[in-house]
């Protein structure tokens, strides 16, 4: 919290209330080797005026670079409207929804997000909402998991080409429960997952298969055969999408000829900022038949005594909370100011609007990847449709590279070879929306130079420094 009231005759008067005499008595059972005695030599606090200055210096330190990063979290333009209005006192302070006949405006908001979310994905049913994309799909794995409980093994196909910091929060996360994980290798050329390299696994007991679209590499699956052959297998599909993808692509509702199971990912692209990594959200949506397993909160729209429309908490037992070892989750709470965010911010753009910008995001990385590839000594990784991000690979050390750009004030994107040592070439750059012409221009003229000077060609184009 920003302002901590307590004087140090306030902080005196409660201990001797509680019958101690120092404050490390509050934390006697923390186990001593626990206790992290490295703060010890901080010195003293400042006052806020100093905290604010140093903060701001802090701040500018950072500087404003120009970034061509994406790798799961993307800079979109969120108009001025959307945290204007999540930031009011009844969005912004408003607490978890117990009591229905207080908290009719949380409850419609989050009713309109379920809505709009369930539109976007052309699914069933949506909750309201997960801690992020990674632990989304860890809960979507349990959950099929007990979709699935009268199979012997619980064992889900995961793709390499899935985002890394995904595959690393599901393994984390599912290794208690016993959930066999088994990594499917993405074709060299496409960056894909080939429908023919999962014949091996046909007649084989499946739980599930992941799904990611686009993928890690922005590289396009083949979902519907993907899906269809899951179903053949008996396995569920859970989709792990971008939701500002799903605005132009086939939406995993309708993936194959059932479509997919669950539907998953990072709400963060809906007018959510990147904010140093957090917090974001992640969204779960799922058919139907499945929503009874389905974790976290489920707002339902219905009628009063008077017959007057009201909205309210459904199909969330209580032992969510009190019988945690009978839950379908141990999630609690939610992020539902971040999910105030992306309902006013998919209220603002529409339908429309969303398309639009995704449009606008797949042409800029059309002109990023046109402009880079004519660059002596760089060229595509993959061979397949992106979006959002194109994976390239250079002819000169990659992580060099990055330094040279950096001392530009320019992110040049992401090192492959940081989680994929086979792609240690390979460089990972994103554009969207919010970057001009002018901007893809810069990025192009310093790589230039940089490429130039540590290859063995030339640089064709003239530097503008």
């Amino acid at each position: 919290m920003p302002f901590i009231p307590h004087t140090a005759a306030e902080r005196a008067a409660m201990l001797e209330a509680l019958g101690l005499r120092e404050m490390d008595e509050l934390f006697a059972e923390i186990p001593p080797d626990l206790i992290d005695e490295s703060a010890a030599g901080l010195g003293e606090g400042l006052s806020e005026a100093a905290v604010g200055r140093l903060m701001r210096e802090r701040a500018r330190a950072d500087g404003h670079p120009l970034n061509f990063i994406g790798a799961g979290a993307y800079a979109h333009h969120i108009p001025a409207a959307v945290w204007e209005l999540a930031s009011r006192g009844e969005f912004y302070t408003a607490y978890t929804p117990y009591q229905a006949e207080v908290s009719q405006g949380t409850l419609q908001l989050v009713w309109e997000y379920q809505s709009m979310m369930t539109a976007l994905m052309a699914m069933e049913v949506s909750n309201a909402s997960l801690y992020d994309g990674a632990s989304a799909l860890a809960e979507a794995v349990l959950m099929a998991v007990r979709v699935q409980r009268r199979l012997k093994r619980r064992r889900v196909l995961v793709p390499r080409g899935l985002h890394p910091a995904y595959r690393e929060t599901l393994a984390t996360l599912t290794a208690p429960q016993g959930v066999e994980l088994r990594e499917l290798p993405f074709d060299p050329r496409g960056g894909h997952l080939a429908p023919e390299s999962l014949a091996p696994w046909s007649g084989e007991e499946i739980t599930a298969l992941v799904i990611p679209q686009p993928n890690f590499f922005g590289v396009l699956e083949e979902v519907h055969a993907l899906t269809d052959w899951a179903h053949a297998q008996g396995a569920l599909v859970v989709a792990v999408v971008n939701p500002l993808a799903m605005a132009l692509l086939e939406p995993p509702g309708r993936w194959g000829a059932r479509g997919a199971d669950i539907a998953v990912g990072e709400g963060q692209p809906l007018g959510i900022p990147l904010s140093s990594g957090g917090p974001y959200l992640g969204f779960m949506c799922c058919r139907q038949v499945h929503v009874r397993q389905m974790p976290g909160r489920l707002v339902g729209r219905t009628r009063d005594a008077e017959g007057r429309p009201g909205f309210t908490l459904t199909l969330q037992a209580r032992e969510q909370h009190i019988r945690r070892a009978k839950a379908t989750s141990n999630i609690c709470s939610n992020q539902g100011l971040m999910v105030t965010a992306a309902a006013i911010h998919m209220a603002l753009l529409g339908a429309e609007g969303l398309r639009r910008t995704a449009l606008a995001c797949h042409a800029r990385l059309r002109d990023l990847s046109r402009r880079l590839c004519a660059l002596p000594g760089i060229e595509p990784l993959f061979d397949r449709p992106v979006f959002h991000e194109q994976a390239l690979r250079l002819r000169v050390p990659v992580a060099g590279v990055l330094r040279s750009l950096a001392a530009h004030n320019i992110l040049g994107g992401y090192a492959l070879g940081r989680t994929y040592a086979e792609l240690d070439a390979g460089l990972l750059v994103c554009a969207t929306e919010v970057h001009e012409e002018r901007d893809l221009e810069t990025f192009e003229t310093k790589l230039a130079r940089i490429v130039a000077a540590r290859g063995e060609v030339k640089c064709p184009i003239k530097p503008n420094w």
